[in-house]
Formats: structure tokens, C-alpha cells, sequence
């Protein structure tokens, strides 16, 4: 990352990020087209969504880290992986790609460019849904990064595709996707109302994984004891 100036890695995170939800949003569109079936156009949703993340991630990430999140870059920057001067650049890239990103799927399915989002998602259970997504997102990414570098776009998509399903939120599980969604009155939109209590529980959950990994990747250093001198 570091061979690339910042003005480089902010376009990759706003492409990236824009990408990202522009595949969230369209799949979901084209999804909510071709059937009525909720479960059949979940499923096209997750699979478009996972394929996606590989990609991005392997194109990208040797550019900007492919973060796509604010709450990955925040947990970056904590771990000094980010340096702090450069998280709010990273943040803004992020969110104004989101927007990009549904501004793109409305024109390509001849929508308005901007609606306000009408999804109810609100409640206990959907906001520690979003915790435990985030959590398993940035706990996945950070051993990822810690045993197996290449294999994070993989994992990361494979993550996402699952966690679309076992949680009751569908894993937004970023910040910036959360706002770009409530931008949208489709298969995949979120209230405005909703979106607080979604980026307070994907931040809750990126720290709590960051405190947790930061224990559990740090290797014990066992001390041999010394040869007795002869």
C-alpha cells in the first residue's frame, strides 16, 4: 500500500466502495425483477455480493487495502496498520463512493438517481445482528492478514455470502454501505430512521473484534529454561 500515494488509494477506496454497493443494490433490483420468491432473490443478492468482494479485494487491495469500510479502516488505524492522517481521507472516499455506488444501480434500472429508503430494520435483534456481523468481518480480516495475506479477498467474500444468511440484519456490516442503502427504496434498501442504531452496533462489533484478535493473534512467548553451566 504504501507505494501508492493517497490520492491514489482515495480513488481505489471510492471505486471499491462503489462497486460494492452498486452490486449490492443492482443484484438486488434485478433480483426483485426476474422473482417473488424472497429466499431465490436473497440468494442472487448474496451470490452477486460475495463473487464481487473476491474481485474487488484482489484488484484492489494492493492499491488502498481494499478496506470499502469505515469500520475496518477505523480498526486499522487503532492497530497502526492505517496511519491516522490518512483515516479521513479513507472515511470520505468510502462514503462518497457508497453513494456513487446506488446512484449507479437506480440509472442503470432507470430510477430516480436518489429515493429515501421505506425498509423497516430496526429492533434488538437486528442491531446485534449487525454486531456479530462486523465482529466476524473485521475478526476474519484481521487473521486473514495475520496468517494468510492472500487468501483475504477469498475469505472475506466467503464470510459476507454466509453471513447473509445466518444473521437477521443480512450483514451490512459497514457503515458506508448502511448509508448507501437507506439511499435506496428497493430490495436492499434501510430507513434513514434505522441507519444510527446499524452504524453504532457495526462499530461496537469492529472494537470488540479488534480487542479480541488483538489478545487471541499474539502469540505466548514461552522462555526455554537456561542450560545449567557445566
Amino acid at each position: 500500500m504504501n507505494a501508492f500515494d493517497l490520492s491514489r488509494r482515495f480513488v481505489a477506496e471510492a471505486l471499491g466502495t462503489g462497486l460494492l454497493v452498486a452490486t449490492v443494490v443492482g443484484s438486488g433490483i434485478m433480483a426483485e425483477t426476474l422473482t417473488h420468491d424472497t429466499a431465490l432473490a436473497l440468494l442472487g443478492n448474496t451470490l452477486a455480493t460475495g463473487a464481487m468482494l473476491v474481485v474487488l479485494i484482489t484488484i484492489l487491495g494492493p492499491i488502498s487495502g481494499a478496506h470499502f469500510n469505515p469500520a475496518v479502516s477505523l480498526v486499522l488505524c487503532l492497530n497502526r496498520s492505517l496511519p491516522a492522517r490518512d483515516l479521513p481521507a479513507y472515511l470520505v472516499a468510502q462514503l462518497a463512493g457508497g453513494i456513487a455506488g446506488t446512484i449507479a444501480a437506480h440509472l442503470m434500472f432507470a430510477l430516480p438517481m436518489l429515493e429515501v429508503a421505506t425498509k423497516m430494520r430496526a429492533g434488538p435483534a437486528q442491531w446485534f445482528s449487525e454486531g456479530v456481523a462486523t465482529f466476524g468481518l473485521v475478526a476474519t480480516i484481521l487473521a486473514g492478514l495475520r496468517f494468510d495475506l492472500k487468501a483475504v479477498p477469498w475469505l472475506v467474500g466467503l464470510y459476507i455470502t454466509a453471513a447473509y444468511w445466518f444473521t437477521a440484519s443480512t450483514s451490512f456490516a459497514n457503515p458506508a454501505v448502511a448509508l448507501a442503502r437507506s439511499l435506496t427504496n428497493t430490495f436492499s434498501g434501510i430507513r434513514p430512521l434505522d441507519l444510527p442504531g446499524f452504524v453504532v452496533a457495526e462499530l461496537l462489533g469492529a472494537l470488540i473484534a479488534l480487542a479480541l484478535m488483538g489478545w487471541l493473534l499474539r502469540p505466548r512467548i514461552i522462555q526455554q529454561p537456561s542450560k545449567a553451566e557445566p
